[in-house]
């Protein structure tokens, strides 16, 4: 890697990581790495092919099924784990740096605390492996037996470019402490964090194959999922390509994981305190610049508070800074690419065609004319029949929509074919309570919203198949094994050698 004060050579890398060591690619195609905010490339990494992928999962194959990694005790591999943290932390602006770089996303509002958050996240899988029993005994109805968890085995992680480090570290940590095997796809327009991740694995001391980094296009991503040396694919991205990655694990019964789109609701009760509240839901609704599957896009507010909400929310959002991410005082930056800016536009125009009324923004903001920024936008008047109000933007695009009673909310609420997130926002906790129950989504907040890492995240209907985080996360990449046994003497002497 080759670091100088040209931003446009700021992250070069001409070398794959694979089988523990950083290794020529197949050809010399490149990914470059734009930034969002100036337009500039900012990086390049070879584009692995599916000869490379075939290399890396022989490398993970070969570490798994004569390594000695699934073989180590549990104890050993969170050591190693916890080293990954501690060389993450250790790189913390670096990593936040290289985040900003290739999604454009504020530095020090989502790039910092997105690192201490990864941080965090291999942490605690690396505890959870102290506490989290392997091998257990049963009485059972005829006979006792030990049910044992072992590793699922090569598993192929692809994420995306909206979070990078933060959702890599949703599944990275807790495969490696299952005792797997890992090939990370990163995104091809976010690969830079991931080959800062294999340095930080190398300098850990993972053993070879153990994690293997093959940044890539949609061709080669293919090729890696319908690999047969992959048990199992974990994928984060949209509910389209889930549907493809979900088809082809089918034909030969490959294990998979999909955390996949949203179009959450944010549901005011009538009894809302707007000045306690409104930041919050305006930042739930314009996270990462819209650019978050969990972002509350859909504010559903009560008839007869529809006006002061909407003065509300306009004016906190005219609070919010759009500009240079690089900036402290950013608050909201550019989106991914010129074509996902071309996407979001297209819903805008859709509004405003199907009769939504524009309240703010919908256009480029004249003061930011390099960059790939599109003004938050906000309409009223909308319903949940709207294009804009049932299919996932992924953009600074926000629908305030009326109900009248609250079974009224919880029904539009529920009408999505998403279900991974949401709020509900009420002075009377209790009653927030009882509405969170009703709504059918994965991850709900009562006057809040957060993903706790020890609490598992995942969907419900087309937001994905699995959970992430929480022992839950782990047990992700874990099979069950029953062992029958005679006795529970015998039993018991077979589980606690076992524990390691």
């Amino acid at each position: 890697m080759r670091r100088g004060k040209r931003m446009s050579v700021s992250y070069d890398f001409d070398r794959l990581y694979i089988g523990g060591g950083w290794t020529a690619a197949t050809s010399d195609q490149q990914l470059l790495v734009r930034s969002p905010s100036t337009e500039e490339i900012v990086g390049r990494v070879p584009a692995a092919l599916a000869a490379d992928m075939d290399r890396a999962v022989q490398a993970a194959r070969q570490a798994f099924d004569q390594g000695e990694w699934p073989r180590l005790a549990i104890a050993e591999r969170a050591r190693l784990v916890a080293a990954m943290a501690d060389g993450i932390a250790a790189r913390r602006h670096e990593f936040a740096e290289v985040f900003t770089h290739e999604s454009g996303q504020p530095l020090v509002k989502r790039g910092l605390p997105g690192v201490d958050r990864a941080v965090r996240v291999f942490r605690y899988y690396a505890s959870l492996a102290h506490e989290y029993p392997l091998e257990q005994v049963h009485v059972g109805l005829d006979n006792p037996f030990v049910l044992r968890k072992e590793p699922v085995g090569v598993v192929a992680i692809i994420t995306p470019w909206n979070a990078p480090l933060s959702i890599t570290s949703f599944s990275v940590p807790a495969a490696l402490v299952a005792g797997c095997t890992v090939v990370l796809k990163p995104a091809a327009e976010s690969p830079l964090h991931a080959q800062l991740l294999a340095q930080v694995a190398h300098d850990a001391g993972l053993p070879a194959g153990v994690l293997n980094v093959v940044p890539a296009d949609r061709e080669a991503s293919e090729a890696l999922v319908r690999h047969p040396g992959v048990d199992k694919i974990t994928f984060t991205g949209s509910t389209a390509t889930g549907r493809r990655v979900a088809a082809l694990c089918g034909e030969n019964l490959k294990r998979v994981g999909l955390e996949l789109g949203g179009k959450s609701a944010a549901i005011l009760l009538d009894d809302v305190n707007l000045e306690s509240s409104i930041a919050a839901i305006v930042g739930n609704a314009m996270m990462n610049s819209g650019e978050a599957c969990v972002a509350q896009t859909r504010v559903l507010v009560p008839a007869r508070r529809y006006s002061e909400t909407a003065e509300a929310f306009i004016a906190q959002l005219r609070t919010q800074k759009l500009g240079d991410p690089h900036q402290a005082e950013t608050d909201l930056g550019p989106l991914i690419s010129e074509r996902q800016r071309a996407r979001v536009e297209s819903y805008i125009e859709s509004g405003r065609e199907q009769g939504a009324r524009l309240l703010l923004g919908g256009g480029r903001p004249k003061h930011l004319p390099r960059g790939w920024y599109v003004e938050p936008t906000v309409f009223a008047d909308c319903n949940n029949r709207m294009k804009i109000a049932r299919e996932e933007i992924f953009g600074p695009v926000a629908c305030l929509i009326p109900y009248e009673g609250v079974e009224a909310a919880i029904d539009i609420a529920n009408d999505s074919d998403y279900g991974l997130s949401g709020t509900v926002w009420t002075a009377d906790e209790a009653r927030g309570l009882e509405v969170a129950r009703r709504v059918r989504t994965g991850n709900f907040g009562v006057n809040m919203f957060n993903l706790d890492i020890a609490a598992p995240f995942g969907g419900f209907k087309e937001s994905g198949i699995g959970r992430q985080l929480g022992p839950q996360g782990l047990e992700q990449y874990l099979e069950s094994k029953a062992i029958q046994m005679r006795s529970i003497a015998a039993a018991e002497a077979r589980a606690g050698a076992s524990q390691g």
